[in-house]
């Protein structure tokens, strides 16, 4: 058996409050653990979305009721509660601003809008940007303006990956993370221009952006799901909405990517452990540790899989490598298909 650190996932939609039909704080930190993930961090574009005191009292409340593995709750930025945020900065996992678009209280479609967050929200927590290609770029002209650190989320594009490579060269303070799906899947493929299943955003990309997401690897701060589950029902509607659930899927593939000398176990451990510790001022985990079994050759079917939403991108995928074990603070938290802490044990590291 291979032991690793337990891992961290700092993009997770857990669907709670508004749409516990696709996922909760039970099950998504139930899929976490049979993923090797020891600790998420939730986004907040929820119904309703986490932007002020009651509403991330509202999603704590049920991550305290439900959660099985520790855990941290991002607040969003909207345009008008830019005041009110500085306040909830310790209680939160950081501070997630939609640069391109989203809807409702977190929409913030103009620059203005941005100014007072970069401004006010305290530098020494995470300042999480969904931005894209123009958007990520004045994202990291910001962030150099208020000389502050930014954190760009699911980066999926060469012109992306080398222009944070450009930045952090100039001592910009930038980092990134990249998803599993723009790792390994291209929107060229003929089976993925043809289902609602392949909406997901940013967009899948072309081989060429894969390429060059896999060439500046060393530039890449963080492995992060973007898990973000649907139903099969929403997904194979007239209007499916993006995102793919990815906790389950995010360690068989990258050891299937060691497995093929494309990645190393250090890399993992790093991007996956050790980066997003120190990006997002998390604690270490005392007695908590993953057990690998590198040899198992097995396919991915969502059948098997605890997140709710019951599909998966990669159904049929041939992986190697399976978690047999998770050890969470000295108790062991899964083993060998099962789930075995209830809900409650998972702790929330912000309190």
């Amino acid at each position: 058996m291979l032991k690793l650190p337990g891992l961290i996932d700092p993009h997770v939609h857990v669907r709670e409050p508004g749409q516990t039909h696709k996922e909760d704080w039970d099950s998504a930190t139930q899929a976490a653990l049979a993923g090797g993930v020891t600790m998420i961090l939730a986004m907040p574009n929820t119904k309703p979305p986490i932007f002020d005191a009651a509403t991330l009292d509202l999603a704590l409340g049920a991550a305290k009721q439900k959660a099985r593995c520790d855990y941290a709750q991002f607040v969003g930025a909207g345009p008008n509660n830019a005041d009110i945020l500085p306040a909830l900065a310790s209680k939160s996992a950081g501070l997630k601003m939609y640069l391109d678009s989203t809807f409702g209280e977190l929409r913030l479609n103009d620059m203005t809008l941005w100014m007072p967050h970069f401004a006010k929200f305290p530098k020494d927590y995470p300042l999480v940007l969904h931005s894209e290609s123009r958007t990520m770029a004045a994202g990291i002209l910001f962030a150099a303006i208020y000389d502050r650190p930014v954190h760009i989320a699911h980066i999926s594009l060469r012109e992306e990956i080398l222009l944070i490579r450009a930045a952090k060269e100039r001592g910009i303070k930038v980092t990134c993370e990249v998803c599993p799906h723009h790792l390994f899947l291209t929107g060229e493929e003929p089976r993925m221009r043809v289902s609602g299943r392949t909406e997901v955003r940013p967009r899948l990309a072309t081989q060429v952006d894969v390429d060059a997401l896999w060439e500046n690897l060393d530039v890449i701060d963080c492995f992060a799901t973007d898990h973000a589950p649907h139903t099969v029902e929403e997904k194979d509607s007239e209007n499916p909405p993006p995102g793919f659930p990815g906790l389950e899927t995010l360690l068989p593939l990258l050891l299937t990517a060691v497995d093929d000398g494309r990645l190393t176990i250090d890399r993992i451990i790093e991007k996956s452990v050790l980066n997003p510790r120190k990006i997002f001022n998390l604690p270490e985990q005392s007695q908590t540790w993953i057990e690998i079994d590198e040899n198992a050759e097995y396919e991915i079917h969502a059948v098997d899989q605890f997140t709710r939403c019951g599909w998966t991108p990669f159904e049929g995928w041939k992986v190697k490598g399976k978690v047999r074990k998770v050890v969470l603070r000295g108790k062991t938290a899964f083993q060998d298909g099962k789930i075995l802490v209830e809900p409650r044990y998972g702790q929330n590291v912000r309190k």
